[in-house]
């Protein structure tokens, strides 16, 4: 969420075995109370630790939540010498690096069901599920992202919501460069003129010099990814889930972004999923489309994200 990078890990040599832990210093109280989104992010910088482990030829055993006495420890991954070698995970491997959310507008170019039934089988193999909905069903999702960034305008005083957004903002930084977490201006995209696809406006009211504005998709292709459950093991389940959809999706040559914003609020979460689906909870919206694969954003030294011990 907002780049926030908020995990650690620590590589233990003797044992073979990373920890992947939480870094509550880079939580958002306001927008994220419940940890959910922290959860799933780390879940997905999970996913990529496994595609890395798989590259390198190990195999990633992986217990998600494994000591009740200490929550923060969200995961360990022991690389194990490969007896079946995940080679699909392997072959994710590329698409890490030039995996980026683009904020930009997409193609009304239909996604192809042979694409669309890959991503499903993705979510399906780390225990999640990703559904298409049908146009009534985008509308509705949309009615609710509108009613979402209504209600930040409003309320953002009393919930500090735009505090977390301020915080997370980079709006003096010009190159990747310039710094180490956070969504730079350069990564807003253009103001949106006229459409309604889902893109967040990290700027608010705030100006960006030389920022341009674009016309977005009329009817823009959503996916709802999401899980059968509600506790911090689903949301990490949810994280892995998403992000092999989205490398799957950037091999496949699709540009991806994400929305949270209505998932944010819990009066409006449960009205995002379907009713007639067998997911119970959703804890993303995708947007999925041909067009820019939107610019690179800054990423934390390796330093001071990875500890090694003995």
């Amino acid at each position: 969420m907002h780049n926030a990078q908020p995990w650690k890990f620590r590589f233990y040599c003797a044992r073979r075995t990373f920890h992947v832990r939480a870094d509550l210093d880079r939580a958002m109280p306001h927008s994220d109370p419940t940890g959910r989104s922290l959860h799933i992010g780390c879940g997905a910088a999970l996913f990529n630790l496994r595609v890395a482990a798989a590259h390198a030829g190990w195999e990633p055993a992986t217990r998600l939540l494994p000591d009740p006495a200490d929550p923060q420890l969200l995961a360990t991954v022991t690389l194990a010498e490969p007896v079946h070698p995940e080679t699909d995970l392997a072959e994710l491997y590329p698409a890490i690096h030039r995996r980026h959310t683009s904020r930009s507008p997409f193609s009304d170019e239909e996604v192809p069901t042979a694409v669309q039934d890959g991503l499903r089988g993705a979510a399906i193999m780390e225990g999640a599920r990703l559904t298409f909905p049908d146009l009534w069903h985008v509308e509705s999702v949309l009615d609710l992202v509108h009613d979402a960034e209504g209600r930040d305008v409003l309320d953002d005083v009393q919930t500090g919501v735009d505090e977390d957004v301020v915080r997370w903002t980079r709006l003096d930084t010009e190159t990747p460069d310039a710094a180490a977490d956070g969504i730079p201006a350069y990564a807003f995209g253009p103001r949106k003129r006229d459409g309604t696809a889902p893109v967040r406006d990290f700027a608010g009211r705030r100006p960006v010099p030389h920022r341009e504005a674009a016309t977005f998709e009329k009817v823009p292709h959503l996916a709802l990814l999401g899980t059968a459950g509600d506790a911090p093991q689903d949301w990490l389940t949810a994280g892995q889930a998403m992000q092999r959809v989205l490398l799957q999706a950037t091999l496949d040559g699709l540009a991806t972004s994400l929305t949270s914003h209505a998932l944010e609020w819990p009066e409006l979460r449960w009205a995002v999923r379907d009713p007639q689906s067998a997911t119970g909870f959703v804890h993303m919206v995708l947007r999925l489309g041909y067009g820019e694969p939107g610019p690179a954003t800054p990423r934390r030294p390796v330093d001071e994200v990875l500890e090694i011990n003995p």
